[in-house]
């Protein structure tokens, strides 16, 4: 690969801004050298960043934009008064424009859903974006969406999660045919929600058009890896989200507790340091770091607002991925490859207010 990643940054999304952004880019151009970037925010406080890492400056433009939107902005509101003049807006506009691959933010999540719907538009056939998650396993990585994006989901759109996250498990693993589940409070088929269950039975009609339908799975299901794709809404999925990452941290507490609870115990650690630093990597929430907003015409990436470096160094490395897989043209493909005719008798929901 020797063609150049064009990354546009809101230099300004998250709570370490911009310091964390640049110190990230950094890292993340080091591992892949073919990066360029496009840094949207106060350029006073960019520009002195990047004076500390040269190799990333001569990689760099920085695009001034004094408006920043605010973590607790509404998204309506953050839309009106951002639109066209903030760094997050700017970063997204630059993969509209063609001047970049991909856009990646670490600031407010509905204001940077609700700004790439609104400048990059659905992809024809999308009834709703949706948040994807690489999510670490006991057996490989595997994706979830949607992360947050809704609140509530319909049929026609979990079966849009599941083409998307389809057509995301073929950019990121290279796979052919990748397993879908849809997350239930059990596998029965007669349990769960109307919604759940009509998405259900699309699923299994459509199974082999670029996926594997393999059922219903239930929570414990997402950390066994049990399938390469689960599929569920909004609201469920940031909790699980958010229920793994505690869960993560609560046990490296423990674990380190007990490693430094008496001499044999430390002498223990000490034996066992490489094993250790393995699986605290592992462990790391920081290492699968970054959103990917799935269903528009165009990539962005959402990292978290409350990362270091080293994870917004993994989003945008995410976003490198994603634009040289090339997974705007796999999702096409999905499409095209998925009967749509088995859910146009379902009723498409009504758009939401865009402001």
């Amino acid at each position: 690969m020797t063609d150049t990643i064009r990354i546009s940054v809101d230099a300004m999304g998250g709570d370490n801004a911009p310091r964390a952004v640049i110190h990230g880019a950094h890292l993340a151009l080091k591992e892949r050298k073919n990066t360029s970037f496009i840094f949207h925010g106060r350029q006073e406080l960019i520009t002195p960043l990047l004076d500390e890492f040269p190799a990333l400056k001569a990689h760099s433009i920085v695009r001034h934009c004094e408006m920043v939107i605010a973590s607790d902005e509404k998204p309506s509101q953050a839309l009106r008064k951002g639109k066209n003049v903030s760094s997050m807006w700017q970063s997204i506009q630059a993969v509209k424009d063609g001047e970049a691959d991909v856009a990646v933010s670490g600031g407010n999540t509905g204001a940077l859903m609700a700004m790439s719907t609104f400048c990059l538009r659905p992809m024809k056939g999308i009834s709703r974006p949706g948040i994807a998650a690489i999510w670490p396993t006991l057996r490989s990585d595997i994706i979830v969406l949607d992360m947050g994006a809704t609140i509530g989901a319909d049929a026609r759109q979990l079966v849009d999660y599941a083409i998307l996250g389809s057509a995301l498990a073929r950019a990121l693993f290279d796979q052919d045919s990748p397993t879908i589940g849809l997350l239930n409070v059990g596998t029965e088929e007669v349990k769960g929600l109307e919604s759940i269950k009509e998405a259900g039975r699309i699923l299994a009609a459509a199974s082999g058009a670029g996926f594997t339908y393999h059922g219903f799975v239930e929570g414990d299901d997402i950390g066994k890896g049990t399938v390469d794709v689960i599929v569920t809404e909004g609201f469920v999925g940031n909790v699980a989200l958010k229920t793994a990452e505690g869960t993560a941290r609560q046990v490296a507490s423990y674990l380190r507790s007990a490693l430094s609870a008496n001499w044999l115990s430390k002498l223990g650690a000490l034996l066992a340091t490489s094993a250790l630093n393995a699986l605290r990597r592992k462990m790391d929430p920081r290492t699968v770091n970054g959103g990917v907003f799935m269903g528009l015409n165009g990539i962005v990436i959402k990292s978290h607002g409350g990362t270091d470096e080293v994870g917004f160094k993994s989003a945008l490395g995410l976003g490198y991925e994603m634009a040289r897989s090339h997974l705007i043209d796999k999702i096409g493909e999905g499409m095209q490859r998925f009967p749509v005719s088995a859910v146009t008798d379902l009723p498409t929901p009504e758009p939401e207010a865009s402001a």
